[in-house]
């Protein structure tokens, strides 16, 4: 009998990819699993983090931030993807302010002091593009403030004022202070979350404000990849599409867990998904490239406004040949 491949498998343990940790998942017969939880910044004492850990080898197989995804391709690191977006956010429920702050709008933060955590995280990326294509607010006006050192080193652009602060924690009593006029971050703050500080999303009605987004943008835009080594993709023809076919399945069987009315701990959990299912008209999980092209140029334009890549680049070469008839 032909040796099992083995994949060492980083990923975090969304709904979607609990079929890889309950071993249901499909899975070729000849490839076994070796399946990690890990989170985006759960490290080691060294200071790696996933994405580090996937950059040395630590992994096969890992859930990568797309905007350091396309540092890493651009600068000739040795992974390359396979189009499976397993998270994913819009900026404007992540735009954060102080209850009694006179902002109500993106242009009220020109000439502000707003925190990101490190400057090329994907929501950072997004955020200062939605600002400048979306909401004719230059990013370049406003002065950011990062609470996290970078994962790839990167060269800011002339001009752009950054500096860094560190203690991303301390962001609600920085925000009650004036230290800061905003922070863009999917994960608030602590002290914020528990009630201790006080903050107010930018937008009023910031669900509206993501459906009209979706409707003129035509996406639920990308935070996450899913990476693999460039050498094993080469050297095991088949893999990647086989990788790609199994996340697919993974996502099939979460969606089934909804059928049942009291599968989640949210008493209205599968009217909510009805709704939010009518409110998008499609799909807004659908991996594969075609469905996902234009998006993947926005973030690909974005990050050549921002310098965090020094050169465009068709969004074809960021994945393995036999995975963009997906």
């Amino acid at each position: 009998m032909a040796r099992k491949l083995t994949l060492r498998i980083g990923i975090d343990r969304y709904d979607r990819h609990f079929p890889f940790f309950d071993g249901t998942v499909k899975t070729p017969d000849w490839l076994e699993l070796n399946v990690h939880q890990i989170g985006q910044s759960t490290m080691l004492r060294d200071g790696t983090d996933r994405h580090g850990r996937m950059l040395e080898g630590e992994y096969d197989v890992a859930e990568f931030s797309l905007s350091s995804f396309l540092i890493a391709r651009n600068k000739g690191f040795p992974i390359i993807g396979i189009p499976i977006f397993p998270r994913r956010l819009f900026s404007m429920s992540q735009m954060w302010v102080h209850p009694d702050a006179p902002y109500h709008t993106p242009r009220d933060l020109v000439g502000k002091k707003v925190a990101l955590s490190a400057f090329q995280t994907t929501l950072s990326l997004l955020a200062r593009g939605d600002l400048k294509e979306v909401y004719d607010t230059p990013w370049e006006d406003i002065h950011w403030l990062l609470t996290s050192p970078e994962k790839i080193k990167i060269t800011s652009k002339p001009g752009v004022k950054i500096d860094y602060i560190g203690n991303r924690q301390g962001l609600g009593e920085a925000l009650a202070r004036g230290d800061v006029d905003a922070f863009f971050l999917p994960h608030p703050p602590k002290s914020v979350s528990v009630g201790k500080t006080r903050a107010r999303r930018l937008f009023a009605d910031p669900r509206g404000e993501e459906l009209n987004y979706f409707r003129k943008v035509g996406d639920y835009p990308i935070m996450h990849v899913i990476a693999i080594r460039s050498d094993l993709a080469a050297e095991h023809p088949g893999l990647a599409r086989a990788i790609y076919d199994m996340f697919e399945n993974a996502r099939a069987i979460t969606q089934s867990y909804y059928e049942d009315p009291n599968w989640s701990l949210l008493a209205w959990g599968l009217q909510d998904l009805e709704d939010e299912r009518a409110a998008f008209g499609r799909d807004p999980w659908q991996n594969g490239f075609t469905a996902n092209r234009e998006t993947l140029e926005r973030f690909i334009r974005y990050a050549l406004d921002q310098c965090m890549i020094d050169k465009a680049f068709p969004s074809a070469d960021l994945f393995v040949p036999e995975t963009l008839d997906t």
